[in-house]
């Protein structure tokens, strides 16, 4: 079994998915973390590997960027692959002064003004709402692990350069975002959508308040603390 985008066959997918944008991000933890790796999609360039982590099968695949990208791949493992959790794994820009580079967000909930829900499944909601169980075992996973874990909405855009004239701010400041992305809402919607469960833990990796940023190098390594909440929440699923 394959779709037009994935040509992995049924089965070769774990009932967990760590999702990055970046393919060769999912490269990354593969090679990182997982043992027992078999590469299952290459289709495009994206990525996507089977291992186990601690024993555990876990799988890894990029999303692309944009919510048309991941609305398509999350859609299709949800869908046709059997996939009940997925878990994005991003970066994010900060809103607010609280939350610096390299901190660590969980999404309460996502707002948009992206019309993917409602042209995908007619739901007309400018917030869509990931898996209460599935952010508790995250939750309790970052205690574990002694990592701070911000809570919060999140803004996921559709636009990454906004012009001088653009009002994209009167919805944030409406929803009290704290930061923002560009594919959770479709991934929530889509996990609404099927039945499912999903996710989103993002790392702050620059602040649209003070102007810090990270660069490509430390992009990598603040990735990690993510990488190993994600993948030790998954073997509790």
């Amino acid at each position: 079994m394959s779709t037009p985008h994935n040509s992995a066959n049924l089965g070769e997918v774990a009932k967990t998915v760590l999702m990055p944008g970046d393919p060769l991000r999912a490269k990354f933890i593969a090679d990182t973390y997982l043992t027992d790796v078999k590469l299952i999609n290459r289709v495009r360039n994206m990525f996507g590997y089977t291992g186990k982590y601690k024993g555990k099968e876990v799988s890894v695949m990029g999303g692309g960027m944009g919510m048309p990208s991941v609305g398509i791949y999350s859609y299709e493992l949800f869908k046709f692959y059997g996939v009940e959790n997925i878990i994005r794994i991003g970066t994010a820009g900060s809103y607010i002064p609280e939350l610096n580079v390299f901190d660590l967000v969980l999404a309460k909930d996502a707002y948009s003004e992206s019309s993917y829900a409602i042209d995908m499944a007619n739901y007309t909601e400018d917030i869509q709402k990931p898996s209460e169980s599935l952010n508790n075992v995250i939750i309790e996973t970052a205690k574990d692990l002694n990592f701070n874990l911000h809570v919060g909405t999140i803004h996921s855009s559709d636009v990454f350069y906004h012009l001088p004239e653009s009002k994209y701010m009167d919805g944030v400041k409406k929803h009290n975002c704290s930061c923002v992305e560009m594919e959770s809402f479709a991934l929530f919607a889509n996990a609404r959508a099927t039945g499912k469960r999903a996710s989103c833990i993002l790392t702050i990796s620059d602040s649209l308040v003070s102007h810090q940023e990270t660069t490509a190098e430390e992009r990598e390594k603040l990735m990690n603390n993510m990488m190993l909440l994600g993948l030790e929440a998954a073997i509790k699923l």
